[in-house]
C-alpha cells in the first residue's frame, strides 16, 4: 500500500508543477514585494493547513519576513498575504479575501478548487494556485469506490516549498 501512496503523491506533485508552475512563481514574486520592501508576509491558514504556517515559522529553514497571522492582526499596504484553505468556499478565507481586496492589499490563495468564473476566491486573489485535489488518492480496500488519503496538507506543503525556493532566490538577488 505504501508504494501506491508514494506513486499517487508523486503524480499529484507532478500535476501541480505541470499546471501551477507559473502561478507558483507569480506568488513568490508577490510575496517578495513585502520580503524585499518594508512589509511583512502573512500566511492565513485554515483548518489542518495551519500546519503550513507553523512549519514556515518554526522549521529549520523558516520563511523570511513571515509574521504570525491571526484575524486581529493589522495588515498594511506594504504587507502581502498568502491564504491556504482546503476549499475556496471556506467562509473565513472568503471574508479575509474580501477584506484584503477592499483594502487594495494584494494577496495569493492556495486551495483545492480549480480557478474558474464561479470560484469567487480565485477571482479576488492576485494569484491563485490549485492544489489539484479532487478527492482521496487510494481506493479503500474494503469499500467499493471509496477513496482514502485526501492529501491537502501534502499538497500545501509541496506548494509552500516550491514558493519558498523561488522567494528565497529573489531575496538573495536583492542582497
Amino acid at each position: 500500500m505504501s508504494k501506491i501512496l508514494a506513486t499517487q503523491l508523486n503524480g499529484l506533485y507532478q500535476k501541480i508543477i505541470q499546471n501551477e508552475e507559473d502561478s507558483i512563481e507569480q506568488t513568490a514574486r508577490l510575496l517578495a514585494q513585502a520580503g524585499i520592501g518594508e512589509g511583512n508576509v502573512f500566511f492565513a491558514c485554515f483548518d489542518e493547513l495551519q500546519a503550513v504556517e507553523f512549519y514556515a515559522l518554526y522549521s529549520e529553514e523558516p520563511f523570511a519576513k513571515l509574521s504570525k497571522w491571526s484575524p486581529d492582526v493589522d495588515i498594511h499596504e506594504a504587507d502581502r498575504v498568502l491564504i491556504f484553505t482546503k476549499s475556496a468556499q471556506n467562509p473565513e478565507a472568503l471574508q479575509l479575501a474580501k477584506k484584503l481586496y477592499d483594502e487594495f492589499i494584494p494577496f495569493a490563495v492556495v486551495a483545492s478548487d480549480a480557478a474558474s468564473d464561479e470560484n469567487e476566491l480565485s477571482n479576488l486573489a492576485y494569484t491563485y494556485i490549485s492544489m489539484q485535489i479532487r478527492g482521496g488518492l487510494i481506493p479503500h480496500p474494503t469499500k467499493l469506490g471509496e477513496r482514502i488519503v485526501v492529501p491537502h496538507l501534502h499538497a500545501a506543503l509541496f506548494i509552500y516549498e516550491a514558493i519558498k525556493i523561488v522567494y528565497d532566490e529573489m531575496l538573495e538577488d536583492e542582497l
